[in-house]
């Protein structure tokens, strides 16, 4: 007897509701969270040979209303020295790519002109662990809704700790580390900013509650834009010092006009929105527009340099030229992780972003300096020699006027200032050292704006020192680094990758453990192939006789199964296997397995090298309409 109709549909109408009810919690549910798995880097195009650093990159959202989303590129240390150390690097702008840091600069890649990958010698993460960061929402990678740019310093900060809370819940293993600070140029309104909303947040209730503050023992600043006043007031008496211009002369009149129209602006009592100004901005224009002849004009950024007109150094470093075609290829952005919704493809520098914030509420970050010093943080400032745009002089100063724990610029008592320390690196005379009261300041002779673009094997030197790392027990082959003739602490070692002692005695033991491998696999191969010639022995004995004893039989074969409808073992053993070498999925792996697996390339180099990438999407991009912005923005660079 069948269902009737009555019957049935009251039945259908149950499942319906239960199938609408789960589907109603299913989309009230929220979407599954990523983990560090999802963005694990597993190859780079252009890879070196060898194993590929340890790497994470990828999209965090810091404001959902905004759609606001900072990307982060992090490579994981080498080797520890003593402790786990995190640096996180930010370049200037405002509004440019902390990629540049990462390509250009401080990381263990540079990109070449057949857009390939190779080792930087001196590449910071020797021993502390570099995190990437394209900030303020915006810039780089990173993006934002339109008109939700950031305006101000503090509303920066407040993103920038928003984010590292969100990342150190992707990597908890790496929130007690000891937290470093580091970037150039803007940078130098960034960082001070940064640190002391960090340093605040350490003292929330809520936050010491959980045991979840963050170890911050320290700033790296180079050729920081820090103090606008100073900065601005230096640019005349940097270029008469190089000879860029001469005093008494036309060209000298025609900037001091400009200088008197910035004073008017600069002496005020309340310093708040001085952090731009048009009217000492005009100051660096008038002296780069003086050595305008034959559409040429003078580097901003590396004074020994020229650049076409009214470039004068926007078209610097050249590896730029490299670079940003590299970070537009498709298959880099996929192994980036960057989001679809990231429409424009990578830019160095953002029009927009610079355009937006002019920090006409906030004050300049000279004005942090002293409390953090005070609070015990130490704070690296380097300057590059040949820059002009954020020029030594000005940061010179600046430290000569700032006060700070009962003294004045480098005091080490009333009236006594510290001595200016010679350093000799690898035999050549590369500046010189000075330091009170938990400020160092270093000037690396015959270097630009962006100093580890020029020396990477000098900055990591002056690191080295600045974090305490000490290799003696180590071991390697430490570079001859001398402060007033004295060598000091043993800190830098040589070449990437394995520079290291004891990275050498990895090797080796790698290789003791590879040829016992190859021994014992011989052994066990020779008794496996025993044992067969025995049972095969065995079997043939077998067959004879039986066949004497029964020669009606016919032989059969050695298997008898085969080419029969009876399915043997061997395909079920052949798809009995654990999960693959190259099963990657999300959690499906504890992550200190990715240090043993090896790095699985898009293909190898030989092959890759006369073969072009994919190309992304382009249009769309920030530049667009924003030319003039940019090219006359106060710090358009790093």
């Amino acid at each position: 007897m069948g269902f009737s109709e009555t019957r049935a549909y009251p039945a259908w109408g149950a499942w319906s509701t239960w199938l609408t009810i789960c589907l109603t919690l299913a989309n009230l549910l929220p979407v599954t969270a990523k983990s560090a798995a999802d963005y694990f880097v597993d190859s780079l195009p252009g890879q070196p040979e060898g194993p590929l650093v340890k790497m994470h990159a990828g999209h965090i959202e810091i404001n959902p209303e905004t759609s606001g989303n900072l990307f982060f590129w992090h490579f994981a240390n080498r080797h520890i020295a003593d402790k786990p150390r995190t640096i996180v690097w930010l370049n200037g702008g405002p509004g440019c790519s902390s990629e540049d840091g990462a390509l250009m600069e401080i990381g263990p890649y540079r990109v070449t002109d057949d857009h390939m990958l190779n080792r930087t010698d001196g590449s910071w993460d020797e021993f502390a662990n570099l995190l990437f960061v394209d900030q303020p929402v915006g810039t780089g990678f990173s993006y934002v809704s339109t008109g939700a740019y950031v305006r101000e310093l503090d509303e920066m900060a407040s993103q920038f700790v928003t984010f590292m809370e969100k990342w150190f819940e992707l990597f908890p293993h790496y929130e007690k580390d000891d937290l470093y600070f580091a970037g150039e140029s803007y940078a130098g309104q960034y960082i001070p900013y940064i640190a002391r909303a960090i340093l605040d947040r350490n003292k929330e209730e809520a936050v010491q509650a959980r045991n979840r503050q963050w170890n911050l023992k320290g700033l790296l600043i180079g050729n920081g834009w820090i103090s606008p006043w100073h900065q601005y007031l230096s640019y005349l008496p940097y270029a008469y010092q190089e000879g860029i211009i001469q005093g008494g002369t036309d060209a000298s009149r025609r900037v001091e006009a400009t200088i008197s129209r910035c004073m008017k602006k600069l002496n005020v009592e309340d310093t708040t929105g001085t952090v731009h100004i048009s009217e000492c901005e005009d100051i660096l224009q008038a002296i780069v527009d003086e050595t305008h002849k034959a559409n040429r004009c003078i580097n901003m950024y590396d004074i020994r340099l020229t650049d076409e007109y009214s470039a004068c150094g926007m078209n610097w470093p050249p590896d730029v030229k490299n670079i940003e075609p590299y970070l537009r290829y498709k298959n880099v952005t996929q192994a980036l992780h960057i989001n679809s919704d990231k429409q424009t493809g990578w830019t160095e520098c953002s029009g927009a972003v610079g355009g937006n914030f002019k920090a006409l509420q906030s004050k300049p970050a000279v004005e942090l300096l002293p409390g953090l010093l005070e609070e015990g943080l130490p704070i690296l400032l380097f300057s590059g020699q040949k820059d002009l745009i954020c020029n030594h002089m000005g940061t010179e100063d600046m430290i000569k006027d700032m006060k700070w724990s009962g003294g004045t610029g480098f005091e080490l008592s009333p009236g006594v200032w510290a001595p200016r320390q010679d350093w000799t690196f690898e035999g050549d005379s590369a500046g010189f050292y000075q330091q009170a009261r938990n400020l160092t300041y270093v000037l690396f002779y015959n270097a630009s704006h962006m100093v580890p673009f020029d020396f990477p094997r000098r900055t990591r030197d002056m690191l080295d020192k600045f974090l305490g790392v000490d290799i003696t027990d180590i071991g390697g082959n430490p570079a001859d680094s001398r402060i007033d003739g004295e060598k000091g602490p043993t800190t830098s070692v040589g070449g990437h990758p394995n520079s290291t002692a004891a990275a050498e005695r990895e090797k080796e033991k790698i290789k003791s453990a590879a040829w016992k491998a190859y021994y014992k696999s011989g052994e066990v191969a020779l008794i496996v192939v025993a044992i067969a010639a025995i049972i095969w022995g065995v079997f043939i004995w077998r067959s004879r006789r039986q066949k004497r004893q029964n020669p009606s039989h016919e032989y059969r074969g050695i298997y008898p199964m085969l080419g029969s409808s009876s399915s043997g073992s061997l395909p079920r053993f052949s798809n009995k296997r654990g999960r693959s070498a190259d099963d990657v999925e999300a959690a499906d792996f504890d992550e200190a397995e990715l240090d043993e697996r090896p790095s699985r390339a898009v293909s190898s180099r030989s092959s890759r090298e006369h073969e072009p990438y994919a190309i992304g999407e382009e249009e769309g991009s920030d530049r667009e309409g924003e030319e003039s912005d940019e090219r006359r923005g106060l710090v358009a660079k790093s």
